[in-house]
């Protein structure tokens, strides 16, 4: 995947060598390699070893902006990866996916965004746990890493810090 940017031990770098291809469909002959699948292809896909939570899946899943974070609660031991679709600018709806997957469910594997993701809004998508950004192909990389140091200060709670502003000042 290109202009990719991942946080590694909290540091943002743009990875040049990802090996996962984003998949949208079942449409001819699939790459070589890990593969990001829509859930109801890596569903109907995934062996019956990594549906029962017995061996790791070789795939990552996508999750749809209307699909429920909850449904992948049996299988989170087994995902190497999670991608979650933003169709447009304006459509929030990863943000909500991202913080229950990390503050309910427990994930902590990769969580990446995909689709319509841009400098602007990175600062905010690591805020809810976001770890990998695939910025939009008609935008700079490198441009779109300074959108990670966009807030200093974060008042309401987050994936990264729990506790509102007024309550960590003592």
């Amino acid at each position: 995947m290109n202009n990719l940017i991942k946080l590694t031990a909290g540091q943002a770098r743009i990875i040049t060598d990802d090996a996962w291809t984003l998949l949208r469909d079942s449409v001819g002959e699939w790459p070589a390699g890990p593969l990001i699948l829509p859930l109801a292809l890596w569903r109907e896909w995934a062996p019956a070893p990594v549906l029962a939570g017995q061996q790791p899946s070789l795939h990552g899943v996508c999750l749809a902006p209307d699909d429920e974070p909850q449904t992948l609660q049996p299988w989170l031991g087994v995902l190497p990866l999670i991608a979650l679709e933003f169709p447009g600018f304006a459509d929030g709806r990863g943000y909500s996916q991202a913080y229950a997957l990390r503050s309910r469910l427990g994930w902590r594997g990769e969580l990446r965004a995909v689709g319509d993701v841009l400098r602007d809004q990175l600062s905010h998508m690591r805020h809810c746990g976001f770890d990998a950004f695939a910025v939009r192909a008609d935008k700079s990389v490198e441009d779109a890493l300074k959108g990670l140091a966009g807030i200093s200060v974060q008042y309401a709670p987050s994936v990264l810090e729990p506790l509102p502003l007024f309550r960590r000042r003592g």
